[in-house]
């Protein structure tokens, strides 16, 4: 009773992650294969433009080359999220902005500057005080250099890319590398076991495809774990109170400076991103339509556009806001938006999807007497994973003090707040946090970034006097920051100039 056949139902990003998670991790097995059936009649959504440093490590151990990538998929360095407009404009003033960095100091001197910024009390950005990425994103810079070897920078960074693009690479791998068929066709119908497991997929083809194991990457349809197997979802839209999006790409000339970061504009029901890639921008128009109309929100991104453009095509989203129950029951596994989604905010999907892959290649069944024992494991570390991304993302809406609409103090109720961080943020109140307070390998998001966006939100943390060698510490190592600011501004590029140059010569192979 091995587990040899293994089934992807979905292609996009999910699909073409959990076929090279797979595929390297058992391509060794003897007698197994790994075969993706995708659908030709639907398209990918195509908005998961956003990453988190983890998916360099992911894409170097595809052995995948960096300078392909860039070039294959419009790559753009994506070093930080920048937040404007999250606090209110008449206290912060209009613009108001902090930025989630990438690149952070080490747990020592965090601690040490951590003490020493809030003891001052001052207006500084807290950002800017324990990193010089800051600096460098404010002044369009790249986070390394044409000489930097693949997947190593002057600075911590992610990417921005085209969504369509990445996963027609990450394809091409899988096959290239690891041997995963490809099926292009359509399923029309699941068939289950007496026991509740999935038999055989029914394609459009009338073909009966028996396989050992199944992987939903189906997206929002969730084609297995939901229309088959009536797995129930969660859902978490009463915390989480954006469920739409206007969705748009917009042309820009190839000349023009590309931000390194995200910008995430908040409005008076939720935000804006903009995403910059070489020759676009991909915004979207994230919003609660219980606190806006679909129509006041085309007006409100026709204004952020810059005035109504009829060259411009705006796709609506609906999204739904929770997960599975499970994301593993008997033979078949969630993946990607067949698992949940929350909203776009911090790159979440394709950061669970890689996680969630990765954590289930790493232990992945021989025998199908181990399906149980794996599906208890499975379900509890994701399950942990995404209450945890819920309780980050409400972060950024709980603390801010903007007060110029019903959705944003609903968003300070507390009853909108989930018990676990409303536990941490009044233990904040009196202790900065540590990093016991993180205590499990599955919170995804850690103690730099709940610093980061807790402090670029102006959280109240009663300040402890320093020690009078700590503030001597302290100022030590900002000398020693403005040193590094000047020696990265003058020594990093421009992002278009180190973009140009990439696609001209290439980086250095590791």
């Amino acid at each position: 009773m091995n587990i040899n056949k293994i089934a992807i139902i979905g292609g996009g990003t999910a699909g073409w992650l959990a076929a090279n998670h797979l595929g390297k991790a058992l391509c060794k097995r003897p007698g197994l294969s790994i075969t993706l059936i995708e659908s030709p009649d639907i398209p990918p959504i195509g908005v998961g433009e956003g990453t988190v440093p983890d998916i360099k490590k992911t894409l170097a151990s595809f052995g995948i080359s960096e300078t392909d990538f860039i070039r294959q998929c419009d790559v753009t360095f994506k070093q930080s999220i920048k937040f404007v407009n999250w606090m209110d404009k008449d206290t912060h003033g209009k613009g108001n902005f902090y930025h989630h960095l990438f690149d952070v100091p080490s747990r020592e001197d965090s601690e040490v500057l951590t003490a020493h910024w809030l003891a001052q009390n001052s207006d500084a950005a807290f950002a800017e005080q324990v990193s010089s990425q800051q600096h460098a994103c404010e002044q369009g810079k790249a986070p390394k250099g044409i000489t930097t070897p693949e997947y190593q920078g002057e600075l911590a960074y992610a990417y921005h890319l085209n969504a369509a693009k990445f996963a027609h690479l990450l394809a091409d791998n899988a096959q290239t590398k690891y041997g995963v068929k490809h099926h292009l066709t359509h399923v029309s119908q699941v068939n289950l076991a007496d026991d509740g497991s999935i038999r055989s997929l029914v394609t459009s083809e009338d073909d009966d495809l028996e396989f050992d194991f199944y992987i939903d990457c189906s997206g929002f349809e969730s084609l297995l774990i939901s229309k088959a197997m009536n797995v129930p979802f969660i859902d978490v839209s009463d915390k989480l109170l954006v469920n739409t999006a206007l969705v748009v790409q917009v042309p820009t000339d190839e000349d023009t400076d590309i931000p390194p970061y995200t910008l995430a504009t908040a409005h008076k029901a939720g935000w804006i991103w903009d995403i910059a890639l070489p020759t676009r921008r991909g915004v979207g128009f994230v919003y609660s339509n219980n606190h806006m109309t679909d129509e006041e929100a085309e007006t409100k991104l026709d204004y952020y556009l810059g005035g109504k453009n009829p060259k411009l095509v705006y796709k609506k989203l609906p999204m739904k806001i929770g997960y599975r129950e499970k994301f593993w029951h008997k033979n078949c596994v969630a993946l990607g938006l067949a698992q949940g989604f929350l909203e776009p905010l911090e790159a979440t999907s394709i950061l669970l999807t890689d996680f969630s892959a990765s954590f289930l290649a790493n232990r992945f069944p021989v025998k199908k007497s181990e399906l149980a024992v794996l599906e208890q494991r499975f379900n509890y570390a994701m399950g942990y994973a995404w209450e945890r991304v819920i309780d980050f993302i409400k972060l950024h809406y709980c603390l801010s003090d903007r007060h110029d609409s019903h959705f944003w103090n609903e968003n300070r109720d507390p009853s909108t707040i989930p018990n676990s961080l409303q536990e941490k943020l009044k233990l904040w109140e009196s202790f900065v946090p540590i990093a016991d307070d993180f205590f499990s390998q599955f919170e995804v998001f850690y103690l730099e970034n709940f610093l980061l966006v807790l402090y670029g939100m102006k959280f109240k943390t009663k300040p402890l006097a320093p020690l009078p060698e700590v503030k001597e510490s302290a100022l030590v190592r900002l000398q020693q920051r403005e040193d590094v600011n000047n020696y990265l501004l003058n020594k990093l590029p421009k992002h278009r100039e180190l973009l140009d140059k990439i696609n001209r010569y290439g980086l250095q192979s590791v």
